[in-house]
Order: C-alpha cells, then structure tokens, then sequence
C-alpha cells in the first residue's frame, strides 16, 4: 500500500474510521507498508496490559495529559516511565511494554509503528472488543504478543 499526497483532517480519520479499542478511541491519521499512526484518546484509567511487538518499532508522541510507560517486564524489574505533552516515548521492536493513564485526566496522543504489517487490521477486528480472552487471540494472529497477568507467570 502506498502513501496518497493529502490532509487527513484533524477531526476525521482515514476513511471516516475510529476505533474503541481497550476503551480508548483510535483514529488512524495514515497508513502505508511503511508506517501506520493513529490519534488516540485515552480516557484516565485505562491502559494496554503489557504485550510485544516482534516485528514493528512503536512509538507515542503525547498531546496532552500524561501516560506512564512500564517497561522491564522480561527482567523483573518493572518501571514506569511518565511522558507528558511534547514527550515521546520509544517502544523498540521485541521489547515489552504497558501503557497507562494512571493520571486521573484523560490524554491524548499520536501513536505509531514501523513496519505497519497487520496492526490496522488488528485494530479492525479489536473494534468494540471486551472480552480479555479473545483480545489476546486477535492480537496473536496479528503479531502482537501480550504478556500473562502476573499472578499467571
């Protein structure tokens, strides 16, 4: 898929999409095979339990409001890294991570991942999603590996 010239707008997505996906709404801004970025609003207190990405780089550039990012879930040694407006947060390719609004506020942000390979899709199928189990399952055939709760480990 290649990249057309043009806006998308700020107050539309890419073919009029948006998604609810883990409670938070996504608005895909572009896609190619090169690089899918999505604007997300994340209400306080919600989060992405913590998953792999295998074969994509990722990234969060913050609007507003403040996300922490927890990382070291493959050591042990969790810790949660707060990015506010301006900040963005680099999730390389194989390296676990959880994103939260621990912040009482809601937030906003611009995400992205490169290689785009199966995530649009996955947001796709996740639309409206809420049962855990099948979450998981989706993300799976889409090359996103989340974590088991830590209680399973």
């Amino acid at each position: 898929m290649e990249t057309t010239a043009g806006v998308t707008s700020a107050k539309a997505g890419l073919e009029g999409l948006a998604w609810n996906v883990v409670g938070q709404t996504y608005t895909p801004k572009l896609h190619s095979d090169n690089v899918f970025m999505w604007h997300a609003a994340v209400p306080a207190d919600t989060f992405v339990p913590p998953h792999v990405h295998p074969t994509q780089d990722e990234w969060i550039l913050v609007l507003d409001g403040e996300l922490e990012v927890d990382f070291g879930f493959e050591t042990g040694n969790v810790t949660a890294n707060k990015a506010g407006p301006g900040d963005v947060v680099r999730m390389p390719r194989g390296v676990a991570h959880g994103v939260f609004n621990r912040s009482g506020k809601d937030a906003t942000c611009v995400f992205g991942v490169a290689p785009s390979r199966k995530l649009f899709d996955l947001f796709k199928a996740l639309d409206g999603v809420t049962d855990p189990a099948e979450l998981v399952r989706l993300s799976a055939l889409h090359e996103v590996d989340f974590l088991p709760p830590p209680d399973a480990q």
